[in-house]
């Protein structure tokens, strides 16, 4: 694991409902305070909803933590399949014992029961998370017990907990007479660039590490990656695999190159990699201002460097004018004639040597046009090839 590379003292990003690493800002510290006063309150029916993994299950754990003693907390994972099920389970949670299962007798002694624990000075709440599961039925069921009061005292008071589809299901025109008896209804939003970062930085800090192992385009990374659409179950997943990627790298820090590489697995690459290009391209532009700075201290250092590239160039398309049959016969050339035209191919750039390998270079072209003219006599052939 990561934890001790990075200094650590337990994993900050597991994908858990842990009360320890709620993050009491934005949405869900604002969610948290007024469902805190509608308990408080007694209103009855609270209605919360948000996308997948936007952390629900977590705030209605911060929730049951912040209950005090004096509530009896009735607590669902899931819905009930039906109403009968779900006034059976109360019941059994009450510590009561139907003698049927009819529900109008059930109601009853949860009634009953409810009133036991009200004269106590006591409430009683009832959370059913993954709301968005609930069939008719069940929200018709939820609906009876909502209506169980004493004067304007409600005996149970109910919070459901599901993803954004459940508002689907309350807007239809046959749940307006439970839509009408919600007390307190909130909607958790996804986070943008500055609450992301907000939210990572708390839960490093909260497993004790130091919110600087991740640097700017790291930071960047993140942001671009949930484009103002992040959720705390993404965004744990996300940065978990890039401190893996940047662990096995033996690196300290984790850049935009990690978060790339853990992003790619999730499908929310695609604008980091542009980002990269773009980061690429600052570089690449920056570059040719420090070749310009190069070439000018080069060319102080030699001044004869460019004056001499012209006139090699033009020895070489004057080598190019010879036939290739000529050429072929020079390949035959003396020893000596091949290595000095070698020497004048290297270009070397001090004037003095050029101007003297330029003279060895002619004269060895004179002797290569005696020999393949069948010339014996160097000075005859010398004005033949200049024309006299």
């Amino acid at each position: 694991m990561y934890t001790k590379h990075f200094g650590f003292k337990i994993l900050p990003f597991e994908n858990v409902p842990d009360p320890a690493f709620f993050f009491d800002q934005g949405d869900h510290a604002r969610i948290r305070k007024r469902v805190e006063d509608s308990l408080r309150a007694g209103r009855g029916l609270i209605v919360v909803t948000g996308p997948i993994g936007s952390g629900k299950t977590t705030l209605s754990q911060m929730i049951k933590s912040d209950l005090s003693s004096s509530t009896k907390l009735i607590w669902m994972a899931v819905p009930p399949e039906n109403s009968t099920d779900l006034f059976l389970f109360i019941a059994q949670e009450l510590g009561l014992r139907p003698s049927t299962t009819e529900k109008v007798f059930v109601i009853r002694d949860i009634k009953d029961a409810l009133l036991k624990i009200n004269s106590e000075g006591k409430k009683c709440l009832l959370i059913i998370d993954e709301s968005h599961l609930m069939q008719d039925d069940v929200i018709n069921g939820l609906r009876l017990l909502n209506n169980l009061e004493e004067g304007s005292t409600k005996l149970i008071q109910i919070l459901l907990l599901g993803q954004e589809e459940l508002m689907d299901m309350i807007n239809r025109p046959e749940m307006e007479p439970f839509k009408q008896r919600i007390a307190t209804l909130e909607i958790i939003g996804k986070m943008d660039a500055e609450r992301v970062r907000r939210y990572v930085s708390y839960r490093v800090e909260v497993a004790g590490g130091n919110p600087s192992i991740f640097i700017e385009t790291g930071w960047e990374a993140l942001a671009l990656a949930f484009n103002s659409e992040g959720t705390p179950r993404r965004i744990n997943t996300l940065c978990d695999r890039a401190l893996h990627i940047a662990c096995e790298r033996e690196k300290n820090i984790v850049d935009v190159y990690d978060v790339y590489d853990a992003a790619q697995g999730m499908g929310l690459g695609k604008a980091i990699f542009h980002y990269i290009i773009a980061i690429k391209n600052r570089e690449r532009n920056q570059q040719p201002a420090i070749d310009t700075e190069e070439t000018s201290a080069n060319e102080q250092i030699k001044p004869a460097k460019e004056p001499l590239r012209p006139l090699f160039r033009k020895m070489d398309e004057t080598v190019k004018i010879i036939k290739p049959a000529t050429y072929r016969s020079a390949q035959n050339a003396p020893e000596h004639t091949s290595f000095i035209a070698g020497i004048v191919r290297k270009g070397l750039e001090r004037p003095a040597a050029a101007i003297l390998l330029l003279l060895a270079a002619f004269a060895a072209g004179v002797l290569l046009y005696c020999r393949i003219s069948g010339s014996s006599d160097l000075l005859t052939c010398f004005f033949e090839l200049i024309g006299l």
